[in-house]
């Protein structure tokens, strides 16, 4: 499935990487706890998490991610999007729960990050 594609499902903005929207992601995984993406996400991967801090751009970045979506309306910082813009990281923003996110993206066909 392409960004593009998780964009338009989610209802989603595209804050970041707007060029990146043509990349392929794999598997998604949804969390507010970092230490489990880091145990369990492969690369090629979108993280859907409500957290919002610098942390989980880092994260995503040492597991090759390449989108954050963050749910239930959350708004990254400045600081937070220039990191991602550096490292390459689409992020984008929903108006949805994670749970709703997550079903909406697996019933689509991305598979789980286990």
């Amino acid at each position: 499935m392409k960004i593009r594609e998780i964009q338009k499902l989610l209802s989603a903005n595209v804050l970041t990487c707007t060029d990146r929207l043509d990349t392929d992601v794999r598997s998604a995984c949804g969390s507010d706890m970092m230490s489990d993406v880091l145990a369990y996400v492969k690369d090629q991967a979108v993280l859907l998490t409500g957290l919002v801090n610098a942390q989980v751009v880092r994260t995503a970045e040492m597991m090759d991610m390449v989108c954050i979506v963050f749910v239930r309306s959350k708004k990254p910082t400045d600081e937070i999007l220039a990191l991602a813009e550096q490292n390459g990281i689409a992020i984008l923003t929903t108006d949805l729960r994670m749970y709703d996110a997550c079903g909406i993206l697996y019933a689509s066909g991305l598979q789980g990050a286990l």
